[in-house]
């Protein structure tokens, strides 16, 4: 029987749930809980059942949080699966399967019942409500009944890290990890980032803190096992096989007990199959991990799940663990790096990657002494690669990791001697054979187009622009296509930069041959477009560039004073541009301002793009034949910025190399092959003295996290949880965290 809105709309009315939810109490030891967690079905995964039963569920909960302040029938409930869990590892020891059957029932109907609670109501609410107790009669619970939810935190953690992971717990161990990500779901319904919560200073203190390391470790190993889940038939609870559905009775005889109704995820569910491709636990593991991770430190403590992160080491590492971190322990690395490699593919993956690689020395030295970091590399590129398919969350976290490993001298240096074959996925040139390094390169820098045709970020066209600068120094034998790519994109923004600086200073002259080749042009149409853009340049370049060299900042403050009256004093401030036209200044448009602001972002991908070249041109020019050959090509581009005041600097030792190529290839005669080009390229590169060059810093970033990071990651992870958690579903309008399209 499969899923059906009338038959779960039947649960509000099932007679076991409404004496659960009811005004009578019951006893922690009345048949009726033998009754009640007798049922078998297979887990709802599709968001139409888990909202059918969502729903279902809250008129359940409405009446229990009225009536459990008599009943404490919520405290029975949790009382009588603590009392089940006692035995769970020798019961699994034992295969005794209906026990654990009967314990996972308790905890699913537990999880469900906290979720809505949850939704509904404070910190302070809920705990309430676990202190109620019966008052028919003395509580077998005795004084313990206050640290309820504390008891029942530390039974989830011990049953994730002390139960075996075999078929027939698999699901119950499932159930633990949930239900923990449900307990701390409250930030879902703050706008704010809670930094004293209930439930975190339980995870932090007391009876759960000595679990920290065994906790993050048991997680991580789901995560590197990808254990996927039983097949049917192999469940503590099995399905039934003769039509009727996928509930069935026990010994006991309560065939038509509540779950009759329960017939979700059946044959034919999308969801399920797909589930089945694929470890539900690893998933819901990691998810909890990256929320455990993100926690906010305790005013008096820092958070000891991250430190746990923070600090683990290699199982061959052999030193001594410091005594300044408890909660330290050892982990495969080469199995971590593995599962790494392979899972990309998903946000939280990646998240767990940008986490290790920046948090964890350890990690960092493992992965860069790896000699199969390519294995890693290429699934960060494929998701940079497919930017337009990809969350601008997962794209940040994919560029961070970058430029993390290109931090190292090492890693820019090894990356050059990783030739890769056929890489299928990159759809705009054939690429038989091409080194690592070549290919991050065209990746990035097609990421930062895209960037600046599409998103416009800042952040993300800074930080590409960064990670290329931290790899110029050890640019080696660069694929013909990278060396040509990282040359047109910069006469591209030459280009561009003409364009916008003409629109700006002489906005009558009508450029409308330029204009139009903009529009139209992609770089196929790059000739074209050089051969317009050198006419303007001839013609407008002197007198532009001169009036850059002038400052016109009392010009500015009136400009923007009279756009700012003509919007309303309550818009945002605007940004400070530097470049201006000089007559007709006061009655500026917001088409000038906008101009103003291309230009601003213009010139800096300009600078960076130029001082990238620079850097490979000073410390391994005899190594990039190609990326000279590439200049040459554009020469009359670039020779018409020497003059411009921003990039005057910067361009001596690219102007130098270009005449000394230049003249060498005069020399040589006309008509020459590009195999000819090619070769007096490389017999010059030995010629050319280096003290000739001008010495400039050296180019290096290093990624640093903003103040604050927590108001980022924290919506992020829960924004994964939401959209990725296995068998659970909340209410989008009672999300306040974030909005749905973040992410």
């Amino acid at each position: 029987m499969g899923a059906n809105s009338s038959s779960i709309s039947e649960l509000p009315e099932n007679e076991y749930l409404q004496k659960l939810s009811g005004s009578e109490p019951i006893s922690e030891n009345d048949p009726f809980w033998n009754q009640l967690l007798s049922f078998s079905f297979t887990t709802p995964t599709n968001s139409a059942d888990l909202k059918l039963l969502e729903e279902a569920t809250i008129s359940v909960c409405k009446s229990l949080v009225e009536k459990n302040p008599r009943t404490g029938n919520l405290g029975s409930l949790i009382k009588v699966f603590l009392s089940r869990t006692k035995e769970l590892k020798i019961s699994a020891e034992c295969q005794n399967h209906l026990f654990i059957w009967q314990a996972h029932n308790a905890l699913f109907i537990i999880c469900c019942l906290l979720k809505v609670f949850i939704s509904r109501m404070s910190e302070e609410e809920l705990q309430l409500h676990f202190t109620y107790e019966e008052k028919a009669g003395p509580s077998s619970y005795g004084t313990e009944c206050e640290d309820l939810i504390e008891e029942l935190l530390c039974c989830l953690i011990q049953l994730i890290v002390e139960i075996p992971l075999l078929d027939i717990t698999y699901s119950i161990s499932l159930e633990a990890v949930t239900t923990l990500i449900v307990f701390l779901s409250c930030q879902l319904f703050h706008k704010e980032i809670l930094r004293e919560s209930i439930i975190h200073k339980y995870l932090m203190h007391g009876r759960c803190l000595p679990y920290t390391s065994r906790l993050v470790k048991t997680l991580l190993y789901n995560f590197i096992r990808q254990e996927r889940s039983p097949p049917p038939g192999t469940h503590a609870f099995q399905q039934q096989t003769d039509g009727g559905g996928l509930l069935y009775g026990i010994a006991s005889g309560v065939a038509t007990g509540l779950w009759t109704v329960f017939t979700l995820g059946g044959v034919g569910s999308k969801a399920s199959a797909q589930l089945e491709q694929c470890s539900p636990l690893a998933s819901q593991s990691l998810l909890l991990l990256l929320v455990l991770a993100n926690l906010t430190d305790a005013p008096d403590t820092p958070n000891p799940y991250r430190q746990a992160i923070m600090s683990f080491k290699n199982t061959q590492d052999n030193t001594a663990f410091s005594s300044s971190n408890p909660h330290a322990f050892q982990i495969n690395f080469n199995s971590l790096y593995t599962a790494l490699c392979e899972q990309q593919k998903s946000d939280q993956a990646t998240l767990l990657l940008y986490m290790l690689l920046h948090q964890n020395s350890n990690v960092r030295t493992y992965v860069l002494a790896r000699t199969d970091i390519e294995n890693l590399v290429l699934p960060i590129l494929e998701i940079l690669y497919h930017v337009e398919e990809r969350n601008s969350h997962h794209v940040y976290m994919a560029l961070i990791i970058l430029l993390i490993l290109t931090e190292d001298d090492g890693f820019n240096r090894s990356i050059h001697e990783v030739i890769l074959k056929n890489i299928t996925w990159y759809a705009e040139r054939v690429l038989t054979e091409i080194s690592l390094g070549s290919l991050l390169i065209l990746v990035v820098i097609r990421t930062i187009q895209y960037n600046m045709t599409r998103t416009r970020d800042k952040y993300l066209h800074t930080n590409c622009l960064a990670a290329l600068a931290n790899m110029s120094a050890q640019f080696r034998s660069l694929h013909q296509y990278a060396a040509q790519r990282i040359i047109s994109y910069t006469c591209r923004h030459l280009r561009r930069y003409v364009y916008v600086l003409d629109k700006l200073y002489f906005p009558h002259s009508h450029c409308s041959t330029l204009q139009h080749c903009f529009s139209t042009l992609s770089d196929n149409g790059e000739e074209l477009l050089s051969l317009t853009c050198s006419h303007i340049l001839r013609s407008y370049a002197s007198s532009l560039f001169s009036l850059l060299s002038k400052k016109h900042n009392k010009v500015l403050e009136q400009a923007t004073q009279s756009l700012r009256g003509s919007l309303g004093s309550n818009d945002s401030p605007l940004p400070d541009y530097r470049f201006w036209e000089m007559s007709d200044c006061l009655h500026v448009s917001e088409t000038k301002l906008r101009h103003a602001q291309d230009l601003n972002v213009i010139e800096e991908v300009i600078r960076m793009m130029l001082e990238i070249i620079n850097s490979c041109l000073t410390n391994s020019l005899h190594h990039n034949p190609n990326l000279v050959y590439a200049l040459l090509y554009k020469r009359d581009l670039f020779e018409q910025f020497r003059t411009h005041p921003s990039f005057q600097d910067i361009m001596q030792n690219i102007d130098l190399v270009i005449s000394f190529f230049s003249s060498r290839l005069e020399q040589a005669g006309a008509e020459l092959s590009v195999e000819r080009v090619l070769e007096i390229i490389k017999q010059g590169a030995v010629a050319l003295p280096k003290d000739r060059l001008r010495k400039f810093p050296e180019l290096k970033f290093k990624y640093v996290e903003e103040e604050q990071p927590e108001e980022f990651f924290i919506p992020y992870v829960w924004s994964l949880v939401y959209n990725s958690a296995v068998a659970l579903y909340w209410n989008p309008r009672d999300i306040q965290l974030f909005t749905m399209d973040s992410g």
